[in-house]
């Protein structure tokens, strides 16, 4: 079983800049995909960005503007947001695989663990 805590979620103006944390606990390997998505209510949740073994990929929506990282000795995954638009606003949930994968990773589908997810909210 793997644990995940979101946070770093919150109210920001239009262009702002936000960093959300995802602390994985359990039987975390640091090896396997892990990734970011998001959902407005009454929609599907929707790929964000992913890390896996052949490298990390975006949601057309935000390439350019976020960006990924991981920090395997912390058992951590990050998302910088810069730039942020009003229509980014949503519930963001980190998620992660139980072992490696060299695809794309975006598909909520292939996620096997979820956290509960941390509210973003851009104003205009």
């Amino acid at each position: 079983q793997v644990q995940l805590v979101e946070s770093g979620g919150g109210s920001v103006q239009s262009g702002g800049s936000l960093r959300l944390s995802c602390a994985a606990s359990g039987e975390t390997s640091g090896r396997n995909a892990m990734g970011w998505f998001r959902q407005v209510l009454g929609k599907e949740r929707e790929f964000v960005a992913s890390w896996t073994w052949s490298g990390t990929y975006y949601a057309d929506s935000v390439k350019g503007r976020f960006t990924i990282s991981r920090d395997s000795a912390k058992n951590s995954l990050y998302l910088q947001m810069n730039s942020l638009k009003p229509e980014d606003s949503a519930v963001y949930y980190c998620a992660s695989q139980t072992g490696p994968t060299f695809g794309r990773g975006d598909s909520r589908l292939e996620y096997d663990y979820w956290g509960q997810g941390t509210l973003v909210t851009v104003f205009s």
